[in-house]
């Protein structure tokens, strides 16, 4: 009887009304509706997949509940708001890179430079002469007879008598020392000092000389000497990443502000990954990588589309497309292969970033949707290498680029990959993440992404078609056990065209035109049905209105759950 009562009992009825304008904005954007493998047949224990469940359950919960709270937030990118100790890092960061450029420490860290550059940068003083002790008295006397016989056949004037007297004096003073501690230095000071006082005269004499023939010799002496040599001051060099020159203009702020906030603000660490990261992308070949043409074949695997509410750009990831034997083979099988894998997944995320222009305060960071739909399983080695060190080179090189990582369609087996790479994310990653398994994986989407934004497959309306994503979608709750009516006033000619999804389905459709004049008749325009959850995810419709009057669309569920409808609607003249 209860039964019987349930059934019998009247559904709640809502009616929406909506105002028509006419609008001729036929805006398409094309997306990849491709059908997923099946899932692999891998013997589980059912315990394990019970308990995995029930957490990715909890989690899932855990995500809408703390969502406003515990989830990542992302910060501002204008200097002028950042806090007073975050705005002081910034400066000193950008000291430092001055410095660095000015003294070419990005250069000289990824070649050692030319003995000429190096003499430039750091001259080489000049070698003094060796010098030697003599062993012996008689070894003194030989070399003091040896100089001062050079002495007299280099000089013009022959030394004295008092020359000759003053060395034998210093020889005798040398072999009366214990020590032979006196050099061969000495002597020739000697003999220097009283060549000196002996050419005293001739000195004299010359500075009787008129002093303008004195001007003319020192003027002619310097005409002849070679000019002092000077060290070439150096330009500062110039770096670029992700095309915007470092420290040229605001952009740069956005960009050292990633890598500052990836190592908390410590300006020596952000500036040491800074360095690293210029390094790693010269070797990598990454401005020729942009320009390469390294195929097709992963164009389902990886892709952009739409964007979320707040504007970030929507890269999805498909692991499910995996499951071809032959795409898995020619993608992992092998090192050279995967890494060839990963030139195409950093070629990728590069044409991506270069489209921001990251003025302070725009958006330059993305929203990643990881569908885990059929994907391979854990066991696969050659996969989990693969990721591995794609999040490495992603953690490292490419800091604050990812404002929300989404993972949907989540298997039972999510935890065991989740614990493999939890090690390799630090905690301000990981606050990004979001789980969802695949009764709520539509939903999650649409918290974040508006319905016009999302493709077909992920629950949104976004297709190939008459509408494009400027086309807005309403999103109405329809309650269990009731009647959702929305009514489309037309006042002149026209061609109205909607379209229409109800998550899940397994509700009564109906659309009509009920023409203003009481004499009209209401003309079915599509006789009420039950829409079964394997049908067509999406209904269009379009009907031609000759007289005023409104289109009214009916849902109604006579389960036991709310339903979520998606609709949209455009008018056009009749004579376009």
């Amino acid at each position: 009887m209860a039964d019987e009562q349930v059934q019998k009992a009247v559904p709640e009825e809502e009616v929406v009304v909506v105002n028509v304008t006419t609008n001729s904005n036929d805006g398409d954007e094309k997306v990849v509706n491709e059908k997923m493998a099946s899932p692999p047949t891998t013997p589980t224990s059912t315990t394990l997949q019970t308990e995995m469940s029930k957490s990715i359950e909890d989690n899932e919960k855990a995500n809408i509940n703390n969502n406003d709270s515990a989830s990542f937030k992302e910060e501002t990118t204008k200097v002028a708001d950042l806090p007073d100790p975050q705005r002081k890092a910034l400066e000193e960061f950008k000291q430092l890179l001055k410095e660095a450029l000015q003294s070419h420490q990005f250069s000289t860290a990824s070649s050692p430079p030319s003995p000429k550059q190096e003499a430039i940068i750091k001259p080489v003083p000049p070698q003094e002469p060796e010098k030697t002790e003599p062993e012996t008295t008689e070894e003194v006397e030989k070399e003091a007879a040896a100089t001062t016989t050079t002495t007299q056949e280099s000089s013009e004037p022959v030394l004295t008598e008092a020359v000759e007297e003053k060395v034998a004096t210093t020889v005798a003073a040398v072999a009366a020392d214990d020590d032979g501690a006196k050099t061969v230095e000495a002597i020739q000071e000697t003999i220097v000092a009283v060549a000196s006082s002996e050419h005293k005269e001739p000195e004299e004499s010359s500075k009787a000389e008129p002093e303008e023939s004195k001007d003319v010799k020192e003027e002619s002496l310097a005409a002849t000497q070679p000019p002092p040599a000077t060290t070439p001051a150096l330009a500062p060099e110039e770096v670029s990443i992700w095309g915007v020159p470092l420290l040229m203009d605001e952009r740069s702020d956005v960009i050292l502000l990633k890598f500052l906030r990836a190592r908390d603000f410590k300006v020596k660490d952000a500036f040491l990954m800074l360095k690293n990261t210029v390094e790693w992308r010269k070797q990598f070949g990454i401005e020729e990588l942009v320009d390469e043409d390294l195929g097709s074949d992963l164009d389902k695997v990886v892709f952009m589309h739409g964007v979320d509410k707040e504007g970030h750009p929507v890269c999805y990831n498909v692991y499910g497309e995996f499951q071809s034997k032959e795409l898995y083979q020619n993608t992992f099988s092998d090192e050279e292969k995967r890494q060839m894998f990963l030139r195409k997944r950093i070629q990728f995320l590069e044409r991506s970033i270069r489209k921001f222009d990251f003025t302070p305060g725009g958006v330059s960071t993305f929203v990643q949707i990881n569908d885990l739909k059929n994907s391979p399983g854990p066991g696969k080695w050659e996969l989990r290498q693969a990721t591995k060190q794609a999040l490495q080179l992603l953690q490292d090189n490419y800091p604050e680029f990812v404002a929300k990582q989404v993972f949907i369609n989540v298997p039972w087996w999510y935890l065991a990959v989740n614990r493999m790479i939890s090690p390799f994310l630090t905690q301000r990653t990981k606050s990004k993440f979001v789980f969802a398994g695949p009764s709520k994986s539509a939903d999650t989407l649409l918290r974040y992404i508006a319905p016009e934004q999302i493709p077909i497959k992920y629950g949104g309306l976004s297709k190939d078609g008459e509408f494009g994503t400027n086309d807005a979608v309403t999103e109405v709750i329809v309650k269990p056990a009731a009647k959702h009516t929305v009514e489309f006033p037309v006042t002149e000619s026209c061609v109205l065209s909607w379209e229409v999804r109800v998550a899940g389905w397994d509700v009564k459709y109906g659309a009509e035109f009920v023409p203003s004049a009481e004499e009209s008749y209401t003309v079915i325009i599509q006789k009420s049905r039950k829409v079964g959850g394997n049908e067509e995810p999406v209904l269009c419709n379009s009907f031609k209105v000759g007289e005023a009057g409104k289109v009214v669309l009916t849902i109604d569920n006579s389960t036991s759950k709310k339903k979520k409808l998606l609709y949209r609607l455009k008018t056009k003249s009749c004579s376009d």
